[in-house]
């Protein structure tokens, strides 16, 4: 367990990955959060580095209904369940089937501009890896948004991938479905 725990640090290190030692923080999220406000495009303008996104700026547009494919390979099916209804901004989210559940917490969001996303997971008990993003509706926010978003006290500090403004962004299209009597969206990533 030890050789193993080393192996997976240390990958982790080498892709940027921001892991510190014990169990994940939990953090406060958007009070009253409305998925149905959340639906429409969002660009990351900052990110913790993420290995699966492999450094590219990403944008993600959700919509209520799901078109069909136009033939590009440049997707991923997943599915969002929130957790408990009376914290609605608090999911989770899967990829591919026998895979575990990632969190994906809305930690704060104004749904015209800015969204700020923390995701944690735990390995062994013993460390855990941070993933947060601030996202925004078009490829630049301000600074001060950002500066504020920053400030906030019980909010993850992002080692800054700058994604605003010229940056070439990868073109990542969402499809979300709102499925309202069983808690959850259905999406393409």
């Amino acid at each position: 367990v030890k050789v193993l725990c080393l192996l997976l640090l240390t990958a982790a290190a080498a892709d940027g990955q921001s892991f510190h030692p014990g169990r994940c923080p939990r953090p406060s999220v958007q009070e009253d959060f409305n998925v149905t406000k959340y639906m429409g495009t969002w660009y990351e303008i900052e990110k913790l580095p993420a290995v699966f996104e492999r450094g590219k700026c990403n944008q993600a547009t959700y919509i209520s209904n799901r078109p069909q494919s136009n033939g590009k390979i440049n997707s991923i099916e997943g599915v969002a369940k929130v957790k408990n209804s009376s914290q609605p901004a608090i999911l989770d989210v899967s990829f591919f089937k026998g895979v575990p559940d990632a969190p994906y917490w809305v930690l704060s969001t104004d749904y015209h501009s800015y969204s700020l996303v923390y995701s944690c997971s735990n390995y062994f008990g013993l460390f855990h890896i941070d993933f947060a993003w601030i996202l925004a509706r078009t490829r630049v926010l301000s600074e001060q948004v950002i500066s504020e978003l920053h400030d906030e006290g019980n909010k993850p500090k992002l080692n800054t991938l700058n994604c605003g403004g010229n940056s070439k962004y990868f073109l990542l299209t969402s499809y979300v479905q709102l499925i309202l009597h069983s808690s959850q969206w259905n999406y393409t990533r």
